[in-house]
């Protein structure tokens, strides 16, 4: 039962740490190429991107609490 709680932990954490990098990674971008073609919407862009990447920080978090309740689960 321990091993199994450690590699579920592991595998909620790297995952939420994989995903979080590629959505980061493409919110930047289209924000990026959303300002290329209209610079007079900057502000909104922005704006819109950094709430984003706010929600999608969320999930890496989630990921480590799930980690947190899989080692209180293995007895750790």
């Amino acid at each position: 039962m321990g091993a199994m709680a450690f590699i579920a932990a592991a595998i909620a954490v790297g995952l939420g740490a994989l995903g979080a990098g590629i959505g980061n990674g493409l919110i930047v971008s289209k924000t990026v190429e959303g300002i290329a073609r209209q610079p007079e919407a900057r502000g909104t862009l922005q704006t819109t991107m950094y709430i984003g990447v706010a929600l999608v920080e969320a999930l890496p978090i989630i990921g480590v609490v799930l980690a947190f309740i899989f080692y209180a689960a293995a007895g750790v």
